[in-house]
């Protein structure tokens, strides 16, 4: 037993190989996954996406060098995580600017967000392993756990929210404060709304998303669109009494409970609701108990909540509350690729790039890539 654990310990490559066997039992990482990846398709390639929280609990600083994702069954390496790759997907809870964001201490919280692209077939079981130092140690220390069973691929392939286009799909894993970094505990529990979160955003042939003056809300090219139900289900949340201001730059600071601003949340069925929030104030067609069908009119776009700009935010979630629920996978059954942006900023200032040659422009049960300009039509 004691010859297998050591071969165990020592089949790793990188820090964890380097990990010391014959240190002593000590005090480290709990190793948790509070959702389980669904895998979703995207351009052609199925994702998972998902946190691994990590909590110190010995009594002395730590310090993440690198965790391993393994594949439980095969005993393979799916990824690994070191150095600024490493930082740019952990974060510490609550970490000041300019503080080194991988040491934790004795108490300390941190999240390392995961997309994986596994080679096929996908992984059932996956394990991870974590290389750390800790004070007085020259050689790195490790922890595994954190178990989790991939779940079923998600069976929701919607009607996109919004039709024609060219629309904007806004989303990256990389952003600190993007939706898909958002923790929130408001019932006793920390949860991730926007995992999949898109924010939708109209442009014209030239990627601009106005005409004339730009800070008047009613100038954006999307404001006013009819926001549309992206399946047969029945509504159960409404609100619309949310003012919205004249100019962007009157938008103040919204409340927690503010935030989504005017919403609609329909049941899809078998524990799964969509959200659509931030509607323009008067616009929602319809009320709670409601049955829709797929693309009927349930609103307009508009400018309520915590927005920085007129658009549609729209997600998943396995619970009828806007910030107290889990983000969970979805598809659209097609569109249409008519570009993308590497760099949001130049949206609204410059086209976007067109798609490669080789690129498969129409989709069919896929998710889209960050930041694509989408067709709806």
């Amino acid at each position: 037993m004691r010859a297998f654990v050591s071969a165990l310990l020592f089949s790793y490559a990188g820090l964890l190989h380097a990990a010391d066997a014959t240190a002593p039992l000590r005090q480290s990482f709990d190793l948790q996954v509070p959702a389980a990846p669904a895998p979703v398709v995207v351009e052609g390639k199925s994702l998972l996406i998902y946190e691994l929280h990590l909590t110190n609990f010995s009594s002395e600083p730590l310090r993440v060098r690198e965790v391993e994702v393994r594949d439980a069954a095969r005993d393979r390496t799916v990824a690994r995580y070191e150095g600024e790759a490493l930082s740019k997907r952990f974060d510490r809870l609550a970490a000041a600017k300019g503080e080194d964001a991988l040491l934790l201490a004795p108490g300390q919280r941190g999240v390392l967000y995961l997309e994986l692209a596994p080679e096929a077939p996908l992984p059932q079981t996956l394990t991870h392993r974590i290389a750390y130092l800790a004070p007085n140690h020259q050689t790195p220390q490790q922890v595994a756990g954190g178990e989790l069973q991939v779940a079923a691929p998600a069976a929701l392939d919607l009607s996109p929210p919004v039709r024609g286009g060219p629309w904007i799909a806004i989303h990256h894993p990389d952003w600190a404060r993007g939706h898909r970094r958002v923790i929130y505990t408001v019932d006793g529990r920390a949860r991730i709304p926007g995992r999949y979160a898109i924010d939708w955003v109209k442009l014209d042939a030239q990627g601009r998303t106005a005409h004339g003056d730009k800070d008047l809300v009613a100038n954006s090219y999307g404001y006013g669109e009819a926001v549309l139900a992206v399946a047969d289900a029945t509504v159960v949340g409404v609100r619309d009494d949310v003012a919205e201001t004249e100019r962007v730059s009157q938008h103040g600071k919204q409340a927690l409970g503010d935030a989504t601003g005017n919403y609609v949340a329909l049941d899809l069925g078998d524990g799964r609701y969509a959200f659509y929030e931030h509607l323009k104030p008067g616009s929602v067609t319809v009320t709670r108990g409601q049955r829709v069908r797929r693309g009927e009119v349930l609103g307009a776009l508009g400018f309520t909540g915590d927005s920085t700009g007129p658009h549609l935010h729209f997600h998943v979630a396995d619970r009828a509350s806007p910030l107290g629920s889990d983000g969970v996978a979805f598809a659209f059954d097609r569109f249409r690729v008519l570009g993308h942006y590497p760099d949001l900023s130049q949206m609204g200032k410059a086209p976007w790039l067109p798609p490669p040659a080789s690129e498969r422009l129409s989709r069919e049960r896929e998710r889209p890539a960050p930041n694509t300009v989408l067709q709806l039509d």
